[in-house]
């Protein structure tokens, strides 16, 4: 049984940083596109941050050049540096994983394992 644990979240005030964590149990992803997303308050879920099916690392605009994604494939771990935080970076963040291969990595629709998601909140 798959499973994906993110670990790390919590409040933080604006201009902090945070790392979350996303242990995968069950299977190893090192091969494997693997992604955060994030979801606030009446919004639809986005992509963050992902490692392309070659493992190259992608941002969403609103976070590159403050966020940093790295892996540990000995330790079947993603992470997120979140660095200079904004209120606006506020949301449940999620890891996932596909069962398979293919798609689009920055699409959610691509992934079938999330993690049961972590609140981040940054106040101003």
């Amino acid at each position: 049984q798959v499973q994906l644990v993110e670990s790390g979240g919590g409040l933080v005030q604006a201009g902090g940083s945070l790392r979350l964590s996303c242990a995968a149990s069950g299977r190893t992803f090192s091969n494997s596109a693997m992604a955060w997303f994030r979801q606030a308050p009446g919004k639809e879920r986005e992509f963050v941050a992902g490692f392309s099916w070659a493992s190259s690392p992608y941002y969403s605009d609103s976070v590159k050049g403050r966020f940093t994604i790295s892996r540990d494939n000995a330790k079947n771990t993603m992470y997120l540096q979140m660095n200079t935080l904004k209120p606006e970076d506020t949301a449940v963040y999620y890891c996932a994983a596909p069962r398979g291969y293919g798609g689009s990595f920055t699409a959610a629709r691509s992934y079938d394992y999330w993690g049961q998601g972590i609140q981040v909140t940054v106040s101003s």
